[in-house]
């Protein structure tokens, strides 16, 4: 068996669904996300922009890289799964964050991965892991890998595996053989585009974050634009709605790990708005939902009952409109104002 074949075997023991091995060369696409910065594209996530020339070039995280082992580890519950979760009141958030959070799950796989190349490969050899919280471009390397392929609703999608899976790359100075990139087969099919709530999509493969209700409910800290009110299309916690729509994903394999299955029941709107910061920290521990913090969380629930117009949601947002927050007090006189209900506030 050679190197890179006992690598593989090694990831899918360990319990990812697929991997692929690549160069670590700089990325081709460079120019590319360089315009896509300089463009405002990427919104408020400045870290994109500060490490940019580290993200084009994987030696600068491992200086001395020579190959990329790339995996996949899938979410996908199935339609029925979804159902069920969503019956739970899951429908307003993604998909993949509805179990636990993928990094605490992914992690360690990739570290024993990494270990594992180090003995194999001989001495000298160095290899570091990361996810999505390393200045890499895991995306365009696992592409690169032969991992999938970049759709124009810019997520990775494989043939079986859809786009319902995380991505995970381990960066080596081992040499190993690369596999070819996967082609495109997105082919004419734009239902991802004209799908968008918001028509966040510049253009096929391009994603304004900026109009992305994923990115307005989970990266953008602070006040949404007042634009933007009504715009979340009922979510609070991401979006799938162009992952939704992807014939790819209609027979995407169902995912084995029950790590990311939904977990218990999700609150509801009027519930979130109310929500303790010790509430908050207890009832999704361990998720990734602690991404927004409770502020954002909060934001979101208020900005969807806003949506509603009826007497239960005006009845919590008059609850929140006097809360401690200045970003969910906002959000709550904005949602009344919306309702056509005059704010109490003083």
């Amino acid at each position: 068996m050679t190197l890179a074949a006992a690598v593989k075997s090694r990831a899918l023991e360990l319990g990812f669904d697929a991997v692929g091995i690549g160069p670590a060369t700089p990325v081709e696409h460079a120019d590319a996300f360089e315009r896509w910065l300089d463009a405002g594209y990427a919104g408020g996530m400045a870290y994109l922009d500060r490490t940019r020339r580290e993200r084009v070039d994987p030696s600068c995280l491992l200086p001395g890289a020579r190959s990329v082992i790339a995996v996949a580890a899938s979410h996908h519950a199935g339609a029925d799964a979804d159902a069920a979760a969503d019956a739970r009141g899951w429908a307003p958030v993604a998909r993949y964050a509805r179990g636990r959070d993928y990094h605490d799950v992914i992690r360690p796989r990739l570290e024993s991965l990494a270990a594992f190349v180090d003995e194999t490969a001989g001495a000298g050899t160095r290899s570091r892991a990361a996810v999505d919280t390393s200045a890499v471009l895991e995306r365009e390397l696992a592409a690169r890998a032969g991992l999938g392929w970049v759709g124009k609703n810019t997520n990775l999608l494989d043939e079986r595996l859809g786009s319902y899976f995380f991505i995970g790359v381990v960066l080596t100075t081992a040499g190993l053989d690369a596999e070819a990139p996967a082609p495109d087969r997105c082919g004419t099919c734009h239902a991802c585009l004209d799908a968008c709530p918001t028509q966040a999509f510049v253009a096929p493969y391009v994603l304004d974050a900026r109009r992305c209700i994923s990115y307005l409910t989970i990266e953008h800290r602070g006040d949404l634009d007042t634009a933007l009110d009504g715009e979340l299309a009922g979510w609070i916690f991401g979006c799938d709605v162009c992952q939704e729509v992807c014939p790819w994903n209609r027979k995407a394999a169902v995912a084995t790990e029950p790590a990311f299955r939904a977990d218990g029941e999700f609150p509801t709107a009027t519930a979130l708005v109310t929500l303790t910061d010790r509430e908050f920290r207890e009832r999704f521990r361990g998720t990734a939902i602690t991404r927004t913090k409770r502020s954002g969380l909060a934001r979101n629930a208020a900005l969807v009952l806003g949506a509603r117009d009826d007497a239960e949601a005006v009845s919590a947002l008059e609850a929140t409109e006097n809360d401690a927050d200045a970003v969910v007090r906002n959000a709550a006189q904005r949602a009344l104002m919306r309702t056509g209900r005059q704010s109490t506030r003083s």
